[in-house]
């Protein structure tokens, strides 16, 4: 209680004892006088608001001078120590009785409702952000903060709400038995890729970006692993030709790619050639992946090919020279002829 409260409930005692001096004359009265002077006792209040968890002195003083003791009619709504403190426990009306031997006195107290407002009684928000939830308390109570589903979002002591997953919640405030509702959202993301489509060959790659609201990184996964993969990145690398679709997910929300592998086109500068036995030529090739195709005779004691297309002829006869390359293949007939 600080010094200009006390000086108020002081002044108001001693104008009080110098009422009952020029009232009763107790002090310059006749003993026989002063003893059928019925004392009283004076409060420095007789109504008193407070809010939950205020306190207050009352001052009390009897008038035959005896210490007065203090008591409340219900101690749920308001308590009064030895000294005449009272304090506020919750929303109500009771009585703090003073009595000194045959006088007596009361304070009618009244402990208002503790009013909480927020800043918002309804938020929108996705997983991992957060919104600062201001209480103002019209009584000293500090708010405490609780969350009905902390699966969906989880709220600290300061008041600060985070999103955890898609889905409803309810952020109650509750201060000097009061309480009140903050309701929370917690979106779905939006998720944007940088294409839909897109078309490659056999051990080519691509970046596909995905762009999310709520800047949670995806999750990556192909339906086809033997087509196309992808890493958790979003890196996606073909493995052969066919048709993979590419998702990327965040709280149950996906959008997806669609990612063609395309057979290789080769083509041969001639799909018949005719060596003499004991030469070699080279099978001129172009194959629009640009990967290596893979070589191969039909029989080799007639003739032979390395990986890069160079035929070697060993005897008369005729071979079958095939370039393959991701499911395409193209053929050559190789004559050899005797030397």
């Amino acid at each position: 209680m600080n010094k200009q409260h006390i000086i108020k409930h002081i002044s108001k005692i001693f104008l009080a004892l110098l009422l009952i001096c020029g009232f009763g004359c107790g002090i310059c009265a006749p003993a026989s006088v002063s003893a059928r002077i019925t004392p009283v006792i004076l409060l420095s209040d007789y109504t008193r608001e407070m809010n939950v968890n205020d306190e207050y002195y009352l001052f009390a003083y009897s008038s035959d001078g005896r210490i007065p003791k203090f008591s409340s009619s219900d101690r749920k709504i308001a308590t009064v120590d030895t000294y005449g403190k009272i304090t506020a426990k919750k929303a109500g009306k009771c009585t703090i009785t003073v009595k000194a031997f045959t006088a007596e006195a009361s304070c009618s107290i009244k402990v208002l409702k503790t009013k909480i407002s927020l800043n918002k009684k309804a938020i929108s928000i996705e997983r991992n952000e957060t919104f600062k939830l201001d209480a103002r308390i019209s009584s000293p109570s500090a708010p405490s903060y609780k969350s009905n589903k902390k699966s969906v979002a989880i709220v600290d002591e300061e008041g600060n709400i985070t999103g955890c997953k898609p889905g409803n919640a309810v952020i109650t405030v509750q201060a000097g038995g009061s309480s009140v509702d903050c309701n929370v959202t917690v979106k779905q993301p939006v998720i944007k890729l940088d294409r839909l489509y897109k078309r490659l060959y056999r051990c080519q790659s691509f970046k596909l970006d995905a762009t999310v609201s709520s800047g949670i990184a995806p999750v990556w996964k192909s339906n086809k692993k033997s087509v196309a993969i992808v890493d958790e990145k979003g890196k996606v690398t073909a493995i052969k030709h066919g048709t993979a679709i590419i998702t990327a997910k965040v709280d149950g929300v996906s959008k997806t790619c669609e990612v063609v592998v395309e057979p290789p086109e080769i083509k041969l500068e001639s799909n018949d050639i005719t060596i003499q036995e004991g030469t070699s030529c080279n099978i001129g090739m172009t194959i629009s992946s640009g990967n290596a195709p893979v070589w191969s005779s039909s029989k080799e004691n007639v003739a032979t090919v390395d990986q890069l297309g160079n035929v070697y002829a060993h005897e008369k006869g005729t071979s079958t020279i095939t370039v393959s390359e991701d499911g395409t293949k193209v053929k050559c007939k190789v004559h050899v002829i005797p030397a």
